[in-house]
């Protein structure tokens, strides 16, 4: 790779860092006497050195400042600190795992520090296979500055957060997830770095664009190819040395630059031509054409925002452009992917772009995820906002389509518990977090009020990251058998067929009432949901009932609170 501390023999590193701002720059191993790194004309500068795994170095710019490797694949202690040489050399003891077809997808969203750290974590690997998942998506694991972090204020891209464990402790995380026949896919965020630790711009402003704004600072400049290896180099880092079976690419809407991200894709597509490697896209503008382009889908937040709405009838925020004719608004994400292709949104901004063409599989939809629950103000679950009859009939709908559904820690358990923002900064850029966290709720009615402000926890508090860890709820068995058995089903009926499925059509039949059917191969899934109130008459239909949600269908009408699906062959 061209960035970092590359071991080229067991007791020989070559070391290189991009500083075409700097004439001169020294490397400091622990321990030795500095060296002068050679410059190329490129602004590269490299050196040899005979040293291996774990020692420890920094760089120290012609001013004095001392830096991490930008590229560092782990930290002895913090992101200001020493960076250390590691070896990517490890005993898989399941070398011959190649991953899962996409259409096999039930993910899992996870926090690793929330959910225990990654001994705690493999611990659950047996429930979560035997429930029925397949994939885990850890949120980010790029350093921060701090202990706490969701993840999005990574500095230290090539570098797992030290507070989780050693980078060997997260292939043995991975290894054991394989051994259980669960994948595993990483969140990565090539749109912005942290707030804290963030030093390439002293050696590399080019990194950045001067003229181009993001809300985390200036642009990142991805047609500069320093910075495009940068990125992609990660992203084959994290697939070949920890053997990720696939990425989840944060707000690539801020990436802006779709001749990377397509390179990107391309890339990591002939590099690992005989595994099982997912590409997926977090991305606002509902851009049709990157799910064409070797990007295997997309999280579809359009499909959370309107059943979110027929869920809790909020209507604030964004939840405002989906409050007009909710039920309308599911039939089409049903039948054709994205609500926004090419409407005016909220804001009056044209977005998206048609999806009808795209296969199901296309989209993974979620009820809730990090997002969701977390940028709430106290972080509240569905379980506690939504009526516990209709959440299951969500879910049924959730697992039961042809889409790929993507659930939250905690969501099989029914927990209760708040999933809130968290941080681990100090003095004013603490201040500035906690203030301007309360800031954005200041428009919503529930927190107008400055003293009601002071209620929504303060993400620095050690106390707001425990509270997010993910007890069970009362009914927690009562939710895991609806988990299983609805996956079972999932396993059974729909995955075999999911390689040939296109929607035949969704309407909505009620209030808060929609029925959807899709050609699976040479059957028919027919899935309806109320989320009503009151009883809602169905037109009929044909096939045998897989499961029913609720109460049964009588005569021609479908119970309030209820989903059934059924299929025909």
């Amino acid at each position: 790779m061209k960035w970092g501390a590359e071991p080229i023999a067991p007791d020989r590193t070559r070391f290189a860092i991009w500083a075409p701002a700097l004439d001169r720059l020294t490397l400091e191993i622990d321990g030795q006497t500095e060296r002068d790194m050679a410059r190329l004309p490129d602004g590269w500068f490299v050196i040899e050195a005979q040293v291996g795994a774990g020692i420890r170095y920094r760089f120290r710019l012609p001013d004095g400042q001392i830096v991490p490797d930008p590229a560092s694949r782990a930290q002895a202690n913090d992101v200001h600190g020493w960076s250390i040489v590691t070896s990517s050399a490890y005993d898989w003891k399941h070398k011959g795992w190649r991953g899962r077809p996409w259409r096999e997808s039930v993910i899992q969203e996870v926090h690793v520090g929330a959910a225990g750290g990654y001994a705690d974590l493999a611990a659950g690997l047996p429930h979560l296979a035997a429930t029925g998942f397949t994939t885990l998506e850890l949120m980010p694991l790029a350093a921060t500055a701090g202990a706490r972090n969701w993840g999005y204020d990574g500095v230290l891209p090539y570098a797992p957060a030290p507070a989780y464990g050693t980078p060997d402790d997260l292939r043995e995380f991975i290894d054991k997830a394989h051994g259980s026949g669960l994948s595993v896919l990483l969140d990565v965020v090539y749109n912005h770095f942290g707030p804290d630790g963030n030093y390439i711009s002293l050696y590399a402003p080019g990194f950045f664009k001067p003229d181009v704004h993001t809300p985390w600072g200036g642009a990142i400049d991805f047609q500069k190819e320093p910075v495009a290896r940068f990125f992609i180099d990660n992203a084959l880092m994290w697939l070949e040395d920890y053997r990720f079976d696939g990425l989840r690419l944060d707000a690539v809407h801020a990436i802006a630059d779709n001749v990377f991200l397509d390179r990107l894709s391309s890339e990591i597509r002939s590099t690992f031509p005989d595994r099982h490697i997912h590409l997926v896209l977090e991305n606002e503008n509902n851009d049709a054409a990157r799910l064409e382009r070797n990007y295997d889908a997309q999280w579809n937040d359009d499909f959370h925002n309107v059943v979110h709405v027929l869920l809790t009838d909020e209507h604030h925020g964004y939840y405002g452009g989906f409050a007009d004719q909710p039920a309308e608004k599911l039939a089409r994400c049903l039948a054709e992917g994205f609500v926004h292709q090419g409407q005016p949104d909220q804001q009056g901004k044209a977005r998206g772009t048609p999806s009808g063409h795209l296969p199901p599989a296309c989209f993974v939809t979620f009820l809730q995820n990090h997002d969701q629950v977390g940028n709430r103000a106290l972080g509240e679950r569905l379980t506690v906002l939504a009526a516990p009859e209709k959440l299951r009939a969500a879910t049924g709908l959730l697992l039961l389509c042809p889409q790929i559904p993507l659930t939250f820690m905690g969501d099989e358990t029914g927990s209760r518990s708040p999933f809130l923002f968290f941080t681990d900064f100090h003095d004013a850029l603490a201040d500035a977090v906690r203030e301007g966290r309360r800031g954005e709720f200041a428009t919503f009615p529930a927190f107008a009020d400055p003293d009601a402000r002071d209620r929504i926890p303060d993400p620095n508090a050690l106390a707001t990251f425990e509270l997010s860890r993910p007890l069970p709820g009362p009914d927690a068995d009562e939710w895991r058998g609806l988990y299983a058995r609805l996956l079972k089903i999932r396993r059974d009926r729909i995955v075999p067929h999911l390689d040939d499925a296109h929607a035949l059509g969704a309407e909505a039949i009620g209030r808060k009432a929609v029925l959807a059917r899709w050609r699976l191969g040479q059957i028919i899934l027919t899935v309806a949901i109320n989320l009503d109130d009151v009883a809602v008459a169905a037109p009929p239909i044909e096939g045998m009932l897989l499961e029913m949600i609720g109460s049964p269908v009588a005569g021609a009408m479908l119970a309030p609170a209820s989903c059934g699906a059924w299929i025909a062959e």
